[in-house]
């Protein structure tokens, strides 16, 4: 039926925009920002001239953006279409009920009001179901763990932010197996010898600005430095 259709469209609208915001954060977009974008390029709206120069200068950010949009465009074209012929006397909810279990039919302006009402009633049960912070933890690391998987996108593990004089700047890089400052504290790292400084810290989606030199660094963690970009690349 058209409703059931326009709601499958709804749900997997949501999912495709939160595989998108984990492409955006596999290419070293902050995970808001990725979010953010992500929902931009899908509903085409919301860009900011800033924000657009982060995908139009990347290959695989402006791949990711032109496959959200295509779906963004075809999804509502699909639930605006449903959603019209959902609303046709004949093919509501209710009526289709009293034709099999009531006596009697209802009129058709009671039947798009009632069909009407249990679509929005849907619709908000959806939309509160993937905005509850459990329900998307849980939808997010699953969808992460299968797109890591299948190497579609390739995860961007250093990203200069801002290049200054003398090969010095703003990186932020995310640990990855094999990095030598894994389960080592700030200090013991010793990475300010190597003229590295850790501005913040990015752990579970949570930001420790000047973190103290006992905090201990884990994998996945992402790291704001500052300092020679080169040793940055290779020290960490």
């Amino acid at each position: 039926m058209s409703w059931g259709l326009f709601i499958i469209v709804l749900t997997v609208s949501f999912i495709i925009v939160r595989i998108g915001a984990i492409a955006f954060q596999l290419t070293g977009l902050e995970w808001s920002l990725a979010k953010f974008q992500s929902l931009s390029c899908f509903t085409g709206t919301g860009f900011t001239t800033k924000e657009a120069e982060l995908i139009t200068g990347d290959k695989q950010r402006r791949r990711i953006a032109s496959v959200l949009m295509v779906l963004g465009n075809a999804g509502l074209v699909i639930m605006i279409a449903s959603l019209a012929a959902s609303l046709n006397p004949e093919e509501t909810i209710i009526t289709r009920l009293s034709r099999s279990f009531l006596p009697f039919s209802i009129p058709r302006e009671i039947a798009i009001l009632m069909n009407l009402l249990i679509i929005v009633v849907v619709v908000y049960g959806v939309c509160k179901l993937f905005t509850d912070t459990k329900f998307s933890k849980k939808l997010t690391n699953f969808l992460r763990k299968k797109i890591l998987r299948t190497e579609i996108f390739r995860r961007v593990s250093f990203e200069e932010l801002m290049l200054a004089t003398g090969g010095y700047g703003v990186a932020r890089i995310s640990l990855c197996p094999g990095s030598p400052v894994i389960n080592k504290t700030l200090s013991d790292s010793e990475l300010r010898s190597q003229d590295i400084t850790v501005l913040a810290i990015t752990r579970d989606g949570k930001t420790t600005a000047n973190p103290p030199a006992t905090t201990e660094l884990f994998l996945n963690d992402e790291l704001l430095c500052f300092g020679k970009l080169e040793n940055i690349r290779n020290r960490i």
